[in-house]
């Protein structure tokens, strides 16, 4: 139910064109996103937490502030727009804003910007959701986006891919 909410909320803000990658808009879905999911929702963690299966630390509570405008301005930097939604994702995800719901949020916020931009979303498939744990793995620990960029381009439906004639191989 949380993420059907987040979604319609998604829409929203995108067809009032009131969407953009922001720390605000971030907190407002994960408000809904996480709720009852997380610890606390809607605003950055309190404490600290770890990552499953890497050995990549999560920076602390009191360093979120700072790595939020930091990611900001990398994603803001990104001239094409799927680099830019997907530095937004693996960067979220990667930093670990919130107790929970990270990755979702990553993603909500990376098919924000896409569909801001008038572009379609980047859906992973059930069947390539190996694919997706293994290489995230990989670039918790070395913060190399290349191979994930790579990867969710590869997810998008060759039909759309097509009509938008969208480079895979940037």
């Amino acid at each position: 139910m949380n993420q059907a909410k987040t979604w319609e909320c998604l829409f929203q803000l995108v067809t009032s064109g009131a969407f953009a990658f922001t720390k605000d808009i971030a907190l407002k879905l994960h408000h809904i996103a996480g709720e009852e999911e997380a610890l606390e929702w809607g605003k950055f963690r309190s404490g600290y937490v770890s990552i499953t299966g890497s050995d990549d630390q999560p920076p602390g509570p009191d360093e979120l502030e700072t790595r939020w405008q930091a990611v900001q301005d990398l994603v803001e930097k990104e001239p094409d727009i799927y680099d830019r939604a997907i530095t937004a994702f693996l960067q979220m995800a990667r930093n670990q804003f919130f107790w929970d719901v990270n990755k979702r949020m990553g993603r909500f916020m990376m098919n924000g910007i896409l569909l801001d931009h008038g572009y379609p979303i980047i859906n992973v498939p059930a069947k390539r959701q190996q694919e997706f744990n293994a290489l995230m793995l990989d670039f918790y620990s070395d913060n190399n986006m290349q191979p994930m960029n790579e990867f969710l381009r590869s997810c998008m439906n060759e039909l759309l891919i097509k009509n938008f004639q969208l480079d895979l191989h940037r």
